[in-house]
């Protein structure tokens, strides 16, 4: 029988470098690269390779040698359990400098693209409780530490109210304190576990689609109001009164409180009806004077403040004059139409999720807001010659795709129609790099900001200006 191969372990290693996906990458002896986790540049450690692949390694630090004056502590007790805030354990000064730098990498050597400039990255003013929606998931089967699961003599609670565990759909671990959101989102929910265990009422098993409560959302506007939803797994109306009557009885802050009988397969609430329990159905978020009506299902930025930063970066990017055609591609709730529709004649906006551009309509009309116009349908059918002999050539089209990036036929018809500018928003700065690759022997790329949305993590969004030549 052949014998199994010991995967190499490479001793007083450097971490040099912090890359995608939040990884830290060392050299090992051969020259590889190695993929790490829970490492910060600049510590020196012991790695043991899991896995060898044809260009690069991922390995495991098994001993820490010297650690990096690059580190932080880390708030969050469940830091290194809960996957959320993968860079926590690092200074948040560094943080930005590699995000922008993966950002600079990417631009030049995925796209081959020469920029400009490159302006300094937006940092977020409060890196902590900076999310206006959380998801919380309810379970009756608790994940277990490796030390609980030794432990075969102490009784352990299995019931759970928090996030599930990376790479495992059917495992939550329990959340006593999260620091991404304001309160009261550790009240609510913490609140809301224990009356749910004192009460007796079932946790949610996701492999046997049983148990009563299922998940909660909480979403907290930048002027602090409060809506919650609960999603209930089975349609007891006697508990479904008890529970919310808890909440509202209890939290005075709650302006919206609503809720969804869910006992399909999973979790998504965008084709549940969604039933008004007290308050109003939405909640408003502000900015710049603008009112944004935010419902159970709405899309908006995760981070208000960075987001009216992101805003203005496109705003200034674009440089309106208030005489141009402006063409908001994948505009989603039409937010980054409605911020800039003052600074054009006329602004279109395209997306294909109609529940989106229904929240868009809405919310022009809210503000007063005549010189805009929102067409639902699929970007690489809509966007086409007809189209456009119908709305006019623009003269200016910012797109914010999704993470892939735009799709070919889009990039064919702006090479086809090549409007005067193009901003680009982008949360993955790697298919962005690929689709400027594709559209730089028409446009020049005149400048590239990074926005930091996600504090404690890898995440960036990226601005980028293209000028046509």
């Amino acid at each position: 029988m052949a014998r199994k191969k010991i995967n190499p372990l490479f001793t007083n290693i450097l971490v040099t470098d912090a890359g995608a996906k939040g990884k830290s990458i060392a050299k090992a002896p051969d020259g590889k690269i190695i993929f790490l986790d829970h490492a910060i540049p600049g510590d020196i450690v012991d790695i043991q390779i899991m896995k060898k692949r044809t260009a690069f390694y991922e390995g495991q630090v098994v001993k820490f040698h010297a650690y990096s004056d690059k580190r932080a502590t880390p708030i969050c007790k469940h830091f290194g359990i809960c996957g959320g805030c993968k860079w926590q354990n690092m200074k948040y000064t560094e943080q930005l400098f590699y995000k922008q730098n993966e950002v600079k990498q990417n631009l030049e050597r995925i796209g081959h693209l020469h920029i400009d400039e490159f302006k300094p990255i937006l940092a977020c003013e409060n890196p902590y409780q900076y999310r206006n929606k959380m998801e919380f998931s309810f379970s009756d089967s608790r994940w277990l530490t490796k030390e609980e699961i030794a432990d075969t003599q102490t009784p352990f609670d299995r019931r759970a109210f928090g996030f599930h565990k990376p790479g495992m759909w059917d495992k939550i671990i329990d959340i006593s304190e999260c620091f991404l959101q304001q309160e009261p989102s550790n009240a609510i929910r913490n609140g809301l576990k224990q009356f749910a265990i004192s009460h007796n009422l079932s946790f949610f098993n996701p492999r046997a689609q049983t148990g009563f409560l299922r998940t909660m959302m909480i979403r907290i506007t930048s002027t602090g109001a409060v809506m919650v939803i609960l999603q209930f797994n089975e349609n007891n109306q006697p508990n479904i009164k008890l529970v919310l009557d808890y909440l509202a009885n209890n939290f005075s802050q709650i302006d919206s409180l609503q809720y969804i009988v869910n006992n399909k397969g999973n979790d998504s609430i965008y084709d549940q009806e969604v039933i008004l329990y007290k308050g109003t159905d939405h909640i408003i978020e502000v900015m710049e004077g603008l009112q944004f009506a935010i419902n159970a299902k709405s899309f908006y930025q995760t981070n208000s403040a960075q987001a009216y930063q992101l805003y203005k970066v496109v705003r200034e990017f674009a440089d309106l004059t208030g005489e141009e055609l402006v063409y908001d591609l994948y505009t989603g709730t039409g937010t980054i139409a409605l911020f800039i529709a003052k600074n054009a004649k006329k602004v279109v906006g395209i997306e294909s999720v109609p529940e989106a551009i229904l929240d868009a309509q809405n919310n022009a009309k809210q503000n007063n807001i005549a010189n805009t116009s929102f067409f639902v349908g699929d970007m690489a059918k809509l966007f086409t010659d007809a189209f456009i002999a119908e709305n006019g050539h623009p003269d200016v089209i910012i797109t914010d795709p999704p993470r892939d990036g735009m799709h070919k036929n889009v990039i064919d018809q702006l090479l086809k129609i090549l409007p005067k500018k193009i901003v680009y928003v982008s949360c993955n700065s790697a298919t962005q790099a690929r689709d400027l690759s594709l559209l730089k022997s028409h446009y020049t790329v005149k400048l590239s900001r990074a926005v930091d949305m996600f504090p404690q993590t890898h995440h960036v969004e990226n601005v980028v200006l293209l000028a046509r030549k």
